[in-house]
């Protein structure tokens, strides 16, 4: 393995960490300037956010999610600037309802910060829960 894609990889593991704790400063320090993340499917949070958008938002999944939200990584796979995570999430939303989606995310990384992530889940369960069934 490079020493790039190690870098890369440890990025992304910091990444998820400070999701864990709940560390908004901390996850969106790690993506570039020009960053983004994009969401998959037709739900109420899919589409594409600039990290402005993301500073700026991010604290609502931790409100959505008072006892927090916790990401397992089951795997991660990195060549060159992309590394791919295969992961889990677990929380209780404000609701009372329990959430739990598997995920596949792509990370697109320029120079040590994230470029773009890419995140696709079941899209069934942020409609259900994380919007309350609703839909666009």
């Amino acid at each position: 393995m490079s020493e790039q894609t190690r870098k890369n990889k440890e990025v992304v593991s910091a990444f998820f960490d400070a999701m864990n704790r709940g560390d908004v400063p901390g996850f969106v320090e790690l993506y570039d300037d020009a960053g983004s993340v994009w969401t998959s499917g037709n739900t109420l949070i899919s589409g594409t956010l600039t990290k402005d958008q993301i500073n700026a938002g991010a604290g609502a999944i931790f409100e959505a999610f008072p006892k927090g939200l916790t990401f397992t990584v089951h795997g991660m796979t990195a060549e060159g600037d992309r590394v791919a995570v295969e992961a889990e999430s677990n929380g209780e939303h404000v609701s009372g309802k329990h959430y739990r989606n598997l995920y596949h995310f792509l990370f697109e990384m320029k120079d040590g910060k994230v470029l773009k992530l890419k995140e696709y889940m079941d899209t069934e369960q942020i409609t259900d829960v994380l919007c309350g069934g609703q839909r666009p």
